[in-house]
């Protein structure tokens, strides 16, 4: 008998009761759909698990899910809306054997039979920490998704670890020893994200004073990240789905036509489907990004996961003594009970918090959470307004009274670390530093 520690026992699979979904009025009578997953779409658009023809349902109009016995029901920002009875629902539950109304449809959601999906063993992967049953599952899909060439969307609310999920999917991948690049299209001006996407010659536009490789090229035969997608202009909507498609670019003011190797792995914290119902994203290039869509859950939705998260960051940091001696079980307690708004960033945030300060801060303003900036814009909105003054000039005035506020508050809150202080107002380093320096805080 060999001695050691003991591994724990984890299912192979999650078993789930699948959706079944029948269509019993409309255009599309008499058709069904059963689930394999655990969530199903539907709309007219060609990649809804269920597409009708209806043309009263929008491209994306709706998605179900299973939350225990009952349907969770997500409108995904449909023209007509989604009709419970004479009730519109946005978001909510209702019992297996509800009708469902979208447009001239008529849906019955039931149940399904009993499926089983697979679950990663150790709750360990690359950067990623979880052992809840929704972790384990997003890891084993990445395993398997990243063994491919397949472009991934991934949808998940800010400080949810998009990031460090692409970067696991490339390490995981073929394309291991090759670049992995990240391009966050949310931070960088319209102007500056079409010469970060293709790069430039020399003499293109005004201040091109040598080439520059955009991020394709960098990443060539590795893998591209780029986050906040839904942040892009039509027009580079149009030229990025016009790369994915040709496989080939050029550069800014360039002629030569380069051809491009790289997998494309994209992220937003929006719903790009209401996005492309709304207009505003283009349904062509949705199809291009989203061919694998991964839906990272929010930590307040996988509280079990708090405990391995914070002995990480906690040896990340350097620390080697016991977690209960900063982080006792009474607060372990509290904490995954928290909601998190800022999801895993913000937790990490606290832990650091809990370092540099040697107590835990409170919750309610725990690592700059969103308490603390309402504070510092109400009090930056309660000073009297100069009325005498045109609307311009009070605007730029509150502002600049209000970043004053802010970057006190954020930098007596970091001790003057620039660098924690840039993670917990969840900003560019550099741009956070030309702030301090604008107002003579640095």
């Amino acid at each position: 008998m060999s001695s050691g520690t003991t591994l724990p026992n984890r299912p192979a699979g999650l078993p789930i009761r699948a959706l079944s979904i029948e269509v019993v009025g409309g255009p599309d009578q008499g058709s069904s759909y059963t689930a394999d997953g655990e969530t199903v779409t539907v709309g007219t658009a060609e990649s809804n698990d269920l597409r009708l023809t209806d043309p009263t349902v929008s491209r994306y109009h709706l998605e179900l899910s299973r939350r225990g016995d009952r349907v969770a029901v997500s409108d995904l920002g449909s023209t007509n809306g989604t009709a419970v009875g004479p009730a519109l629902l946005e978001r909510g539950t209702v019992a297996p054997g509800t009708l469902l109304t979208l447009g001239r449809t008529s849906l019955r959601v039931g149940d399904g039979p009993t499926r089983s999906l697979s679950l990663h063993e150790s709750g360990v992967l690359g950067p990623l920490r979880g052992q809840s049953a929704s972790m384990r599952r997003l890891m084993a899909q990445i395993l398997r998704v990243a063994q491919t060439d397949t472009s991934v969307l991934l949808q998940g609310e800010s400080g949810t670890g998009k990031e460090l999920i692409a970067q696991a999917l490339h390490d995981q991948s073929p394309r291991a020893p090759k670049p992995f690049v990240t391009l966050d299209c949310g931070v960088l001006s319209p102007g500056l994200v079409a010469s970060e996407l293709f790069g430039h010659e020399r003499g293109a536009f005004t201040g091109a004073e040598r080439r520059h490789l955009g991020v394709f090229e960098r990443a060539q035969g590795g893998t591209l990240f780029l986050d906040e997608i839904g942040e892009l202009s039509p027009t580079l909507q149009l030229a990025l789905l016009g790369v994915l498609e040709r496989r080939r670019f050029r550069r800014l003011g360039g002629t030569e036509e380069l051809s491009v190797d790289v997998r494309v792995v994209s992220a937003t914290h929006r719903d790009l489907r209401a996005e492309v119902n709304a207009n505003t994203f283009r349904l062509d290039l949705y199809y291009r990004l989203a061919v694998v869509r991964l839906e990272v859950p929010p930590l307040h939705q996988r509280a079990d996961d708090i405990p391995p998260l914070v002995e990480h960051f906690l040896a990340q940091a350097g620390y080697t003594g016991p977690v209960a001696t900063l982080v006792p079980p009474p607060l372990m307690v509290s904490l995954q009970a928290h909601r998190w708004p800022g999801n895993v960033r913000e937790l990490r945030n606290y832990v650091e918090a809990i370092l540099a300060m040697g107590e835990p801060p409170s919750l309610e303003q725990a690592a700059g959470g969103p308490g603390a900036a309402r504070s510092t814009a109400s009090a930056a909105l309660a000073v009297p307004l100069p009325l005498e003054r045109s609307y311009k000039e009070v605007r730029q005035k509150v502002l600049e009274d209000f970043e004053v506020q802010f970057l006190k508050a954020l930098m007596e809150q970091a001790g003057n670390n620039v660098s924690l202080a840039a993670r917990l107002a969840q900003m560019d380093r550099s741009y956070l530093i030309d702030l301090l320096h604008r107002h003579h805080l640095r």
